[in-house]
């Protein structure tokens, strides 16, 4: 084991073979951290957002946050028992773009992948910089250096998940149910004091007086009054982020799968809406007063003077001021709030990369995403997620309120195409259904899904008309260009697939004869090695060798190739750990053991691409086999180029001469095989 591997094992663990996947299987009480962290850490800023935008009507607006709560409680029960009846029909795990492509159309799925990716890498970047600007109240040194702070948390959760989703969420199961007690043992603790001993309890804010300075927010009538509201019950429902994660994860549950999914939203709705309503109840009775400085609002202090610095959190004024007389509290809180933010991101670590993986196999995204790392986790979309959100932290400087307007969007996005694909779901299904029984069950999840529609649609047209000068168009901008990359990486992919199709005997044609060339600078040792090389082609054993990493497609590629009769014998080689350059280098070194004397021609077929950005999407495996193999000594590496049309159109502009010798030289090959073929018919 070399430096690079020791390091890899070190950070990421031993690896696992794919006959451990089930040894990766979650149960309820772990699932439930795993992929409920976001929701459930939700209702640490979603309370902060709604106060935050009623304060631009000054001290008028604060008396309608519990309203907002209750409808935004509302809507979160309405989304999760629509979201069981989706992972009940559809328990695969491709969530809501596979009920989208399956009931609506391709195109809208891409809609619904593209809105989830986007959402996704702002989970990260939302959940992380709310949890440093949690811990200011604890290390106030770390203002200031939010976003740099971020990025480095971002990079430490990458890492944690690249160990895999069992031995990742055993580590964030802890923090994310000291979190639970925390926030539902603080409220029940501080309304108890209110309303049992009678204790007046205000929190460090409750005298503080806010100053709204736009005069149509201020008086808090009419149209104004209605769009204020709106903006405030949209930044609330942030509080929903996290709820399709489950639906995209069933097949990371244990048996039953869909059950146990379903078991796990219904208590992440009643756990989620608890806290929030809890959060938000306790900060009227304290009176907890925050302000927008990005809005222009203000604080005025008893004594007159002004404050234009935002106060502590909702849930930090809260756990002050319940736990005053007792501060091990008050840190357990911070704390547990501040690492559930950190580790809310996991659950797009685990729903980023499995919708990646399913829409890379679907030929949207490079292939890369569709494999699986050391830990049977979708390494590649760890890290891709990784590195998008450290970058979106470091551009808006880990600012949750800037971040929080582009990022409730996508997810209604979601959840509106998805419940109107359920919808056409039940309905095409009710057409054939003849058992009563059935059929009833069918039309009852039909209404939820149908009010879910409903509601969702109606949150949506709310977000896009307050939130849209705000930045979230933003969010429109980027999902557009992802679903635009998706449908560009697709068409390529097609392209390639038809242009490389095996269609006639001409792709069988053997060239008339090969010449070896050998360039020569000087006479020495290399080059005369190379020479010998070339004298020894003389073909003594041929075969054709390929490693499984995947069963289903190494059995479609052993029936093509008895189909094709080719007559040269083909080798599979297991791979438990799903690597391709190892095991066929290890085969390839076995050759070299056993003969010594041998030479050893390696051939390794590969496109060649027109376009920069297409070397990206090809030839990867075969570079790094390529690369390593130049260090074998007695092996050598033969590259077999196949232009890809994109790249003959290129060479024929830059050669028109010698563009035209080769399409008459491919069009001669054709003719003789036809001639072929017609002699051994007759």
């Amino acid at each position: 084991m070399n430096a690079v591997d020791a390091l890899k094992r070190l950070l990421v663990g031993r690896k696992l073979a794919s006959a451990q996947m089930s040894e990766t299987l979650l149960p309820k009480r772990i699932a439930l951290p795993v992929f409920a962290s976001d929701a459930l850490s939700s209702v640490a800023y979603a309370p902060d957002e709604i106060l935050l935008t009623l304060s631009l009507a000054g001290m008028a607006g604060f008396a309608f946050s519990w309203k907002i709560g209750l409808a935004v409680a509302c809507v979160m029960l309405v989304v999760v028992l629509s979201y069981r009846q989706t992972v009940h029909a559809y328990p695969s795990g491709g969530g809501d773009y596979e009920v989208a492509t399956v009931n609506l159309g391709p195109n809208a799925g891409l809609t619904v992948a593209s809105a989830l990716l986007v959402d996704y890498v702002l989970t990260v970047a939302v959940s992380v910089s709310s949890g440093i600007q949690n811990a200011e109240a604890m290390l106030p040194f770390i203002r200031g250096h939010e976003g740099w702070i971020a990025a480095i948390v971002v990079l430490v959760l990458m890492l944690l998940n690249l160990r895999g989703v069992k031995e990742s969420g055993t580590l964030f199961s802890i923090p994310t149910y000291c979190f639970m007690v925390g926030i539902i043992g603080m409220t029940l603790w501080g309304l108890f004091q209110i309303f049992v001993l009678g204790n007046q309890l205000r929190a460090p804010t409750a005298d503080w007086q806010v100053v709204g300075v736009d005069p149509q927010y201020t008086a808090m009538t009419g149209f104004a009054m209605v769009a204020l509201l709106a903006r405030a019950f949209s930044s609330g429902c942030a509080a929903l982020t996290g709820v399709e994660a489950i639906s995209n994860g069933v097949p990371a549950f244990k048996e039953p799968k869909s059950h146990n999914a379903a078991t796990t939203l219904a208590l992440l709705g009643g756990i989620a809406v608890t806290m929030l309503l809890g959060i938000i109840v306790l900060s009227n009775q304290l009176k907890v007063h925050l302000i927008d400085d990005h809005g222009g609002s203000y604080y005025l202090l008893p004594d007159g003077t002004q404050r234009h610095e935002q106060a502590s959190t909702a849930v930090g004024q809260l756990a002050s001021t319940v736990f005053a007389d007792f501060r091990p509290a008050f840190y357990f809180v911070i704390i547990a709030t501040m690492v559930i933010l950190f580790l809310a991101a996991n659950t797009a670590f685990n729903g980023f990369p499995v919708l990646g993986s399913i829409l890379a196999r679907d030929g949207y995204l490079p292939k890369q995403l569709h494999s699986r790392g050391d830990r049977l986790a979708y390494s590649n979309g760890i890290v891709l997620l990784a590195f998008a959100a450290a970058g979106l932290v470091l551009i808006f400087d880990a600012s949750v309120t800037a971040l929080i307007q582009l990022y409730v969007v996508g997810v209604f996005v979601s959840f509106t195409v998805s419940q109107t694909g359920m919808l056409r779901h039940w309905t095409r299904h009710l057409r054939t259904e003849n058992d009563p029984a059935r059929r009833a069950t069918m039309q009852r999840s039909r209404v939820i899904n149908a009010i879910g529609l409903t509601m969702t649609g109606v949150v949506l047209v709310v977000v896009l008309i307050s939130k849209f000068t705000h930045g979230a168009y933003l969010a429109i901008i980027a999902m557009a260009a992802v679903f635009g990359v998706m449908k560009l990486v697709r068409h390529h992919y097609q392209k390639v697939s038809e242009e490389t199709r095996i269609q006639s005997n001409s792709d069988r044609v053997l060239p008339s004869r090969i010449r070896n060339v050998v360039f020569v600078h000087q006479l020495n040792k290399p080059t005369l090695r190379a020479l010998m090389f070339a004298k020894a082609a003389r073909v003594s054993a041929l075969e054709a060798v390929t490693v499984s990493t995947d069963d289903d497609e190494t059995h479609r590629l052993m029936e093509d190739w008895d189909r094709a009769d080719l007559g040269i014998r083909l080798r599979v080689l297991a791979s438990p750990y799903r690597e391709l350059t190892g095991p066929f280098i290890e085969y390839v070194r076995g050759l070299r053991s056993a003969n010594p004397r041998d030479v050893v021609n390696v051939f390794i077929p590969e496109f060649v691409v027109g376009h920069w950005w297409e070397q990206f999407l090809h030839n990867q495996t075969a570079l790094l086999i390529r690369t390593r193999l130049h260090f074998m000594s007695g092996v050598m590496v033969t590259s077999v180029p196949y232009q890809l049309r994109s790249s003959r159109e290129r060479f024929s502009q830059e050669d028109p001469l010698a563009w035209r010798s080769e399409v008459e030289h491919e069009a001669a090959q054709q003719s003789e095989a036809a001639q072929q073929s017609g002699a051994s018919e007759r």
